[in-house]
C-alpha cells in the first residue's frame, strides 16, 4: 500500500500533482488539482496532506467516481 508521486515541470496557476495509488495488487492514476502558482507548492501540498488525500481517494475509487480512468481529487 502506497503512492508513487508524479510530478509535472509546469509553472502556472492551478497546478495539479498526478499519483499512483495502490489498491490491493492494482493501481490506480489519482490527480490532484490545486489552486498554487507552483509545481513545489502543489507537491509539498500532497506530501503534507498525504492520508487524508489518499483516504479521500480510495473512497472516490469505492464509489467508482473515476473520469478517463482517473481519479480527480481537489484541495481540502
Amino acid at each position: 500500500m502506497g503512492i508513487r508521486i508524479s510530478p509535472k515541470a509546469d509553472t502556472g496557476r492551478n497546478q495539479s500533482v498526478t499519483f499512483v495509488l495502490a489498491i490491493g495488487s492494482a493501481r490506480q492514476i489519482c490527480r490532484l488539482k490545486t489552486t498554487f502558482d507552483t509545481q513545489n507548492q502543489a507537491l509539498s501540498y500532497l506530501q503534507r496532506h498525504r492520508t487524508a488525500l489518499e483516504l479521500a481517494a480510495r473512497a472516490r475509487f469505492a464509489r467508482g467516481e473515476i473520469e478517463d480512468g482517473i481519479v480527480e481529487l481537489k484541495m481540502l
